[in-house]
Parts: structure tokens; C-alpha cells; sequence
């Protein structure tokens, strides 16, 4: 059984900074694309970052120099740390399994968590 747990949401004052934990049980994410993504109220999904298979990340032109992924095999873990926040950053953020990434779909989703920025 899969399980991606999100956390280290919260509400934050822009230019403040959070770090998002995606704890993953059920699947190895070592070797393997995971991401992140993010929607807002009224808006598309969108992926702001993700780490391929052999480490190489890519993050969103809307986060870049803002926002790193990384990963922790040893406690098969994903972050997402985000500094310097703005208000447009609000969203509901989710890690994600995917089965390639850049256009790879996604085959496990975690059921998210929130971010405000004021």
C-alpha cells in the first residue's frame, strides 16, 4: 500500500519561509521522478518542481531561485524548501510519484497540504 504524507504547511508572512516534508511509505523513492505541485482556488495545477531519477531538478520559471527539491533516501523523504514567499504562492501543495518525469504521469498522488502566504 502507497502512501505519500505531505506536511510543514502552515501560514506564513511573505518573504517568510517553509519547508515542505513528503514522507513515503509503500515505494521506494530512490531512482525513481517525484515531484511537486501546487493548486490554487480558480487555477490549474501547477508542477513547481521535481527531482529525476538520477537527481537532476528542475523547478518552475514561477519559483526558480525561490524554491529547491531534494531528497533523502535514507528516510525515503522529499522536500520542497520555499523562501522568500509571496502571496501568489498560496496553494494546496502535493508530492508526487510519477512514472518519468518532465511529461511522465503521475501514479501516486499525496493528498496535500495547504500554504498561505499574507
Amino acid at each position: 500500500h502507497v502512501q505519500l504524507v505531505e506536511s510543514g504547511g502552515g501560514s506564513v508572512q511573505a518573504g517568510g519561509s517553509l519547508r515542505l516534508s513528503c514522507a513515503a511509505s509503500g515505494y521506494t523513492i530512490s531512482g525513481r521522478c517525484m515531484a511537486w505541485s501546487r493548486q490554487a482556488p480558480g487555477k490549474e495545477r501547477e508542477e513547481v518542481a521535481s527531482i529525476a531519477e538520477d537527481g537532476t531538478t528542475s523547478v518552475a520559471d514561477s519559483v526558480k531561485g525561490r524554491f529547491a527539491i531534494s531528497k533523502d533516501s535514507a528516510t525515503n523523504t522529499l522536500y520542497l524548501q520555499m523562501n522568500r514567499l509571496k502571496p501568489e504562492d498560496t496553494a494546496m501543495y502535493a508530492c508526487a510519484a510519477k512514472r518519468w518525469c518532465w511529461a511522465g504521469p503521475v501514479i501516486y498522488w499525496g493528498q496535500g497540504t495547504q500554504v498561505t502566504v499574507s
